[in-house]
């Protein structure tokens, strides 16, 4: 019986995610507010369905009781995050907290699957950092006349921190990336990124001349530089892109943009000649199987995974994503793939599509060039994560070792994307009180005309 329960699930949970990533594309096409929110609210239906779905196959597979408790207290955070952010930020973007939601249950069940201890955790430093970013909108709102004025300031702190993960902290899998303080490992990069953002924005958006655009790329350099060193090279490809893409935006010089793929084409190159880890993991990529029993283990073990889910997956608890080294972290999108599906792991990479999307959506609604920079800045450095490290674990590319945000587990990871997705949730809301009372103004316009045209046509009559 379990396993006919478990074998159906599978289903019903792809059948309720492709219900939702529709509804997430049709909401950039819709203009009516009253059908906007059925839509939004049918949404948290289905994600509460998959993950209930899912509890239960995973209940039924371990008939374990703890997992029930479990299960209540991430519907519980859930259902806070949704309701809190709603009623404290009536303007809040319900596409984007939606889809926050959807990812987060998503990385709960697979992780809870993976590994019960990290799941736990995982879901506690969710509950913080969902805390701590109920506060971020209103400190962007409030403050947004003062944040863009310390440019070099987010990028001397970026460079104290990476310098001091390189000197002092903890080599993992051969590379520096993080400290580790009573037991709670602490990843510096993660949090660089969003400090990485604002200070390019600092330095661009009230000039974009050849000096600004000069020291900001010095700066940013050093940034990528200390990375390459510690051997994060994840983190050093995402901030350099994120670099070429803000330096665009601000300045629309194609000369820019094409000089700096060429410098990245350049230290690519270097890279692979001079770096041996480097050259170990495009070994790696170029021909996997023929490392299989050395350092093309973990490809071949994702790609084995994710051509053995098929279409709809084997089940939870059918698959063996275990066998792959470090699937909590860097291959969580493959033990997806196994377990829920190839379909389930596409509708996951539009579900991602869709943030990145709304993201820019706020972009372009912005007047404020700071927070221009910054939305597109925060969207570039989400997205090309997602691309990283979806295309690392399917041999698109070679592996970086990032993790998926919100999904993967990881503290750092997990705390800093929500603070990515609460700063572009502060900037959505500043526009849209912008817009409001540039509509009130417009009213009042319209009033005062409506109200003169009423008294020239009284004076008129009289006469």
């Amino acid at each position: 019986m379990a396993l006919v329960i478990s074998d159906l699930s599978k289903y019903v949970i792809v059948i309720f995610m492709a219900i939702y990533t529709l509804e997430a594309f049709l909401s950039f096409a819709i203009r009516s507010r009253g059908y906007l929110e059925g839509l939004y609210y049918r949404q948290i239906i289905c994600m509460f369905i998959i993950h209930f779905v899912s509890f239960a196959a995973i209940c039924l597979e371990t008939s374990d009781l703890s997992y029930i408790v479990f299960y209540g207290f991430q519907q519980i955070l859930l259902f806070a995050a949704i309701a809190l952010n709603r009623a404290i930020y009536p303007n809040v973007n319900k596409l984007l907290l939606n889809n926050m939601s959807m990812l987060l249950a998503i990385g709960f069940v697979i992780l809870t699957r993976l590994d019960y201890e990290k799941s736990i955790r995982q879901v506690t430093y969710a509950a913080i950092s969902l805390v701590l970013c109920l506060f971020i909108p209103l400190a962007v709102n409030r403050f947004q006349d003062i944040i863009p004025r310390f440019g070099w300031v987010y990028g001397a702190v970026g460079i104290v921190m990476l310098a001091g993960v390189l000197l002092l902290g903890v080599a993992t899998n051969g590379s520096k990336i993080s400290y580790t303080i009573l037991g709670y490992t602490f990843q510096p990069s993660e949090f660089v990124k969003i400090l990485y953002v604002f200070f390019i924005a600092g330095m661009l958006y009230k000039s974009s001349n050849f000096k600004q655009v000069l020291l900001a790329s010095l700066i940013a350099g050093l940034h990528v530089i200390i990375l390459v060193v510690s051997r994060d090279l994840g983190s050093a490809l995402i901030l350099f892109i994120v670099y070429v893409a803000m330096i665009f935006i601000a300045t629309n010089n194609h000369f820019y943009l094409i000089a700096s793929l060429l410098a990245g084409a350049i230290g690519g190159i270097m890279a692979s000649r001079y770096f041996s880890h480097v050259q170990v993991r495009i070994q790696a990529w170029r021909d996997p199987f023929s490392y299989i029993d050395g350092t093309g283990y973990q490809i071949t073990q994702s790609l084995f995974a994710i051509g053995t889910g098929g279409w709809f997956g084997m089940g939870l608890y059918q698959g063996d994503p275990t066998a792959i080294p470090y699937v909590e972290d860097d291959f969580v999108f493959s033990a997806i793939a196994e377990e829920m599906g190839v379909l389930f792991s596409g509708l996951l990479v539009l579900l991602c599509l869709s943030c990145f999307i709304c993201m820019i959506y706020v972009c372009l609604k912005l007047k404020h060039q700071f927070y221009r920079l910054v939305s597109a800045g925060l969207a570039v450095t989400y997205i090309f994560q997602i691309f990283l490290t979806i295309g690392g674990g399917t041999r698109l590319i070679p592996l970086t070792g990032v993790t998926l945000p919100l999904v993967s587990y990881g503290g750092s990871s997990v705390l800093t994307t929500l603070i990515m997705f609460s700063i572009v949730q502060g900037i959505y809301a500043i526009e849209a009180e912008e817009g409001e009372r540039r509509i009130a103004r417009r009213r009042k316009k319209l009033q005062r005309r409506r109200e003169k045209e009423y008294f020239e046509t009284e004076e008129g009559e009289e006469a």
